[in-house]
């Protein structure tokens, strides 16, 4: 009575590898494929950022920040925290990680946002996928990295995958919040004036959901950023890879620097995709 019978014990693990082992058999093509269209992707991104003259990059970065923020000092300061960046001598490492982040974020969206609508349009399909975002959500965050592993090896593209997993989560349930707190009322208005269920959707429902949608994006971005350091640990260049090099060798400087230029990046994409959000809103309100 001590200790737990073992003739009761689940194989769960030998199940999920065997599991594991007949998508690899089976669909090795196919995610070869989308590994393939991923790191096309990946790379033209990364190669347009390292293209750009930093000088472009961060006047672009104040203009937007100055326009969407609408104070012309916080477009100064994001630009300035840009600067830092590349004073600190990790301009190229920054570049590489805004590219996987951008392209996760695009995934993610492309694959949340339309998640959200199926949910917020069905209770069945809500029912069902509630379970497994909680799951992603609650899963431990190096988990992501074993099936990424298993499909795409090592590298940008299983690090591209990881974050997708971990980051899409937010902009699902949001679009589905947004789109259901839409006022019954205003469905019931436009249906009664001959709107399509189509049209309905994306000329009523969609745009008044937009600032939850809108809120999706940041926390979708910021989560994105979340897994950077973590997906070093399979391929990923860039500030994060220079986090775990710093840990593994105990340089307390190093660590310290790229791990501020990480913290710097945060507070850029944050603020202004915070901005983003708060200026629709008062949008859909006027």
């Amino acid at each position: 009575m001590l200790e737990f019978p073992a003739s009761v014990s689940l194989p769960l693990a030998q199940w999920v590898d065997a599991i594991m082992s007949w998508i690899l058999v089976n669909w090795g093509v196919f995610f070869d494929a989308i590994g393939s269209g991923i790191l096309f992707g990946l790379l033209h991104i990364e190669r347009f950022l390292l293209w750009l003259p930093w000088v472009v990059v961060v006047l672009l970065v104040g203009v937007v920040a100055w326009r969407v923020m609408r104070k012309w000092w916080l477009g100064l300061l994001m630009a300035a925290f840009f600067v830092l960046i590349g004073s600190l001598g990790y301009w190229d490492l920054s570049m590489m990680t805004l590219a996987i982040i951008i392209a996760a974020v695009i995934i993610s969206l492309a694959i949340g946002i339309p998640t959200g609508i199926l949910m917020a349009r069905s209770n069945a399909a809500e029912s069902i996928l509630k379970p497994i975002l909680d799951a992603m959500q609650t899963m431990p965050s190096f988990v992501y990295l074993i099936p990424a592993l298993m499909l795409f090896g090592l590298g940008k593209v299983p690090a591209v995958f990881a974050t997708i997993i971990y980051a899409v989560p937010p902009v699902i349930r949001l679009t589905d919040v947004g789109i259901r707190q839409v006022s019954p009322n205003v469905v019931e208005a436009a249906e009664a004036f001959g709107s399509s269920a189509r049209q309905t959707l994306f000329e009523v429902q969609l745009p008044l959901a937009m600032p939850s949608i809108m809120v999706g994006v940041n926390q979708t971005t910021m989560m994105a950023l979340a897994m950077v350091v973590i997906a070093s640990m399979i391929g990923a260049r860039g500030l994060g890879l220079e986090v775990l090099l710093a840990i593994n060798r105990i340089e307390v400087g190093r660590g310290f620097a790229a791990g501020l230029c990480i913290v710097l990046l945060a507070i850029v994409i944050d603020r202004v995709t915070h901005a983003l959000a708060a200026k629709q809103e008062q949008a859909t309100l006027t």
